[in-house]
Protein backbone atom coordinates (compact mmCIF):
# COMPACT_ATOMS: atom_id res chain seq x y z
CA UNK A 1 0.00 0.00 0.00
CA UNK A 2 1.30 3.48 -0.79
CA UNK A 3 0.20 7.10 -0.53
CA UNK A 4 0.62 9.73 -3.20
CA UNK A 5 2.75 12.76 -2.37
CA UNK A 6 1.05 15.36 -4.59
CA UNK A 7 3.91 17.86 -4.27
CA UNK A 8 6.36 15.51 -5.98
CA UNK A 9 3.96 12.99 -7.54
CA UNK A 10 5.95 10.05 -6.16
CA UNK A 11 4.65 7.09 -4.22
CA UNK A 12 5.69 6.87 -0.59
CA UNK A 13 5.41 3.56 1.30
CA UNK A 14 2.71 3.39 3.95
CA UNK A 15 3.69 1.83 7.26
CA UNK A 16 2.57 -1.77 7.50
CA UNK A 17 0.16 -2.72 10.26
CA UNK A 18 1.74 -3.96 13.51
CA UNK A 19 -0.48 -5.90 15.91
CA UNK A 20 0.58 -6.44 19.52
CA UNK A 21 -1.26 -9.46 20.90
CA UNK A 22 -2.29 -9.52 24.52
CA UNK A 23 -3.32 -12.72 26.36
CA UNK A 24 -6.30 -14.26 24.59
CA UNK A 25 -5.89 -12.30 21.35
CA UNK A 26 -6.09 -13.79 17.85
CA UNK A 27 -5.17 -11.96 14.65
CA UNK A 28 -4.70 -12.58 10.94
CA UNK A 29 -2.85 -10.53 8.35
CA UNK A 30 -1.33 -10.37 4.90
CA UNK A 31 2.28 -10.37 3.77
CA UNK A 32 4.14 -7.41 5.25
CA UNK A 33 1.97 -7.07 8.36
CA UNK A 34 3.68 -7.72 11.71
CA UNK A 35 2.58 -9.41 14.91
CA UNK A 36 4.27 -9.44 18.31
CA UNK A 37 3.56 -10.73 21.78
CA UNK A 38 5.19 -11.39 25.15
CA UNK A 39 4.90 -14.87 26.65
CA UNK A 40 5.57 -16.50 30.00
CA UNK A 41 3.80 -19.81 30.55
CA UNK A 42 1.35 -18.90 27.76
CA UNK A 43 1.69 -20.29 24.26
CA UNK A 44 1.82 -18.48 20.93
CA UNK A 45 0.86 -20.32 17.76
CA UNK A 46 1.64 -18.91 14.32
CA UNK A 47 -0.08 -20.47 11.31
CA UNK A 48 0.86 -19.53 7.75
CA UNK A 49 0.14 -20.81 4.30
CA UNK A 50 3.20 -22.39 2.63
CA UNK A 51 3.58 -19.39 0.27
CA UNK A 52 3.61 -17.06 3.33
CA UNK A 53 0.96 -14.72 1.89
CA UNK A 54 -1.30 -14.90 4.96
CA UNK A 55 -0.47 -15.52 8.60
CA UNK A 56 -2.38 -15.87 11.84
CA UNK A 57 -1.19 -15.68 15.44
CA UNK A 58 -2.81 -16.38 18.79
CA UNK A 59 -1.79 -15.97 22.43
CA UNK A 60 -3.22 -18.90 24.42
CA UNK A 61 -3.52 -18.60 28.20
CA UNK A 62 -5.49 -21.75 29.14
CA UNK A 63 -5.43 -25.10 27.39
CA UNK A 64 -8.02 -27.80 27.15
CA UNK A 65 -11.74 -27.45 26.70
CA UNK A 66 -13.38 -24.45 28.36
CA UNK A 67 -16.69 -24.64 30.19
CA UNK A 68 -19.85 -23.63 28.30
CA UNK A 69 -19.63 -20.05 29.51
CA UNK A 70 -16.14 -19.65 28.00
CA UNK A 71 -16.55 -21.72 24.83
CA UNK A 72 -15.84 -18.68 22.61
CA UNK A 73 -13.20 -17.12 24.88
CA UNK A 74 -9.99 -17.16 22.83
CA UNK A 75 -7.86 -17.15 25.96
CA UNK A 76 -8.64 -20.90 25.85
CA UNK A 77 -6.70 -23.06 23.40
CA UNK A 78 -9.66 -24.73 21.70
CA UNK A 79 -11.46 -21.43 21.10
CA UNK A 80 -8.28 -19.70 19.89
CA UNK A 81 -7.41 -22.48 17.45
CA UNK A 82 -10.99 -22.61 16.14
CA UNK A 83 -11.00 -18.83 15.70
CA UNK A 84 -7.69 -18.89 13.79
CA UNK A 85 -8.95 -21.73 11.60
CA UNK A 86 -12.19 -19.86 10.82
CA UNK A 87 -10.25 -16.72 9.88
CA UNK A 88 -7.95 -18.71 7.59
CA UNK A 89 -10.90 -20.48 5.93
CA UNK A 90 -12.57 -17.09 5.37
CA UNK A 91 -9.48 -16.18 3.34
CA UNK A 92 -9.69 -19.43 1.35
CA UNK A 93 -6.89 -21.20 3.24
CA UNK A 94 -7.29 -24.71 4.62
CA UNK A 95 -5.66 -24.70 8.10
CA UNK A 96 -4.45 -28.27 7.54
CA UNK A 97 -2.30 -26.97 4.69
CA UNK A 98 -0.65 -24.40 6.96
CA UNK A 99 2.68 -24.61 8.68
CA UNK A 100 3.00 -23.79 12.37
CA UNK A 101 5.45 -22.20 14.75
CA UNK A 102 4.96 -22.69 18.51
CA UNK A 103 6.53 -20.60 21.26
CA UNK A 104 6.27 -20.14 25.01
CA UNK A 105 5.39 -22.53 27.78
CA UNK A 106 8.06 -21.26 30.13
CA UNK A 107 8.31 -22.19 33.80
CA UNK A 108 7.78 -18.84 35.47
CA UNK A 109 8.37 -20.21 38.98
CA UNK A 110 11.30 -22.66 38.71
CA UNK A 111 12.04 -22.29 42.41
CA UNK A 112 8.55 -23.72 43.13
CA UNK A 113 7.98 -26.14 40.23
CA UNK A 114 10.82 -28.29 39.00
CA UNK A 115 9.12 -31.08 37.04
CA UNK A 116 5.54 -30.38 35.97
CA UNK A 117 4.37 -26.78 35.51
CA UNK A 118 1.59 -24.96 33.65
CA UNK A 119 3.90 -23.88 30.81
CA UNK A 120 4.84 -27.49 30.07
CA UNK A 121 1.16 -28.48 30.06
CA UNK A 122 0.37 -25.62 27.67
CA UNK A 123 3.15 -26.59 25.25
CA UNK A 124 2.21 -30.26 25.34
CA UNK A 125 -1.48 -29.52 24.68
CA UNK A 126 -0.77 -27.26 21.68
CA UNK A 127 1.67 -29.67 20.10
CA UNK A 128 -0.84 -32.52 20.50
CA UNK A 129 -3.65 -30.36 19.07
CA UNK A 130 -1.62 -29.45 15.98
CA UNK A 131 -0.53 -33.06 15.44
CA UNK A 132 -4.12 -34.30 15.83
CA UNK A 133 -5.31 -31.77 13.22
CA UNK A 134 -2.53 -32.61 10.77
CA UNK A 135 -0.77 -29.24 11.00
CA UNK A 136 2.99 -29.52 10.59
CA UNK A 137 5.12 -27.69 13.17
CA UNK A 138 8.19 -26.34 11.37
CA UNK A 139 9.65 -24.34 14.25
CA UNK A 140 9.30 -24.17 18.01
CA UNK A 141 10.92 -22.83 21.14
CA UNK A 142 9.09 -24.04 24.25
CA UNK A 143 9.89 -24.69 27.88
CA UNK A 144 12.78 -23.37 29.88
CA UNK A 145 12.65 -20.58 32.45
CA UNK A 146 11.78 -17.05 31.48
CA UNK A 147 9.78 -14.90 29.13
CA UNK A 148 9.83 -14.81 25.36
CA UNK A 149 9.30 -11.85 23.08
CA UNK A 150 7.98 -13.10 19.75
CA UNK A 151 7.67 -11.00 16.62
CA UNK A 152 6.91 -12.01 13.06
CA UNK A 153 6.25 -10.23 9.81
CA UNK A 154 4.03 -12.26 7.50
CA UNK A 155 6.27 -13.38 4.68
CA UNK A 156 9.18 -15.73 4.03
CA UNK A 157 11.10 -15.02 7.25
CA UNK A 158 10.76 -16.98 10.46
CA UNK A 159 9.50 -15.46 13.71
CA UNK A 160 12.11 -13.75 15.85
CA UNK A 161 12.22 -15.00 19.43
CA UNK A 162 14.09 -13.30 22.25
CA UNK A 163 14.29 -15.11 25.58
CA UNK A 164 14.39 -12.96 28.69
CA UNK A 165 15.37 -14.79 31.87
CA UNK A 166 13.39 -13.46 34.84
CA UNK A 167 15.39 -12.69 37.95
CA UNK A 168 13.94 -15.03 40.54
CA UNK A 169 13.66 -13.57 44.01
CA UNK A 170 14.85 -10.09 43.00
CA UNK A 171 14.22 -7.41 45.57
CA UNK A 172 13.29 -4.73 42.98
CA UNK A 173 15.80 -2.29 44.49
CA UNK A 174 14.41 -2.39 48.03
Amino acid sequence: MATLDKSRTTLLPTAARVVELMPGDVTIGNAGESFKTLLGSCICVVLTDPRRTVGAMCHIVHVGVPNAENRHNTAYGVAAMHDMSARLRARGINPRMCEAYVYGGGNMFPHLFRARHVGASNAEWVQHYLEHHGIKVIGHDVGGNGYRKVSWTVGPGVPVVETVIAEQGASNGR
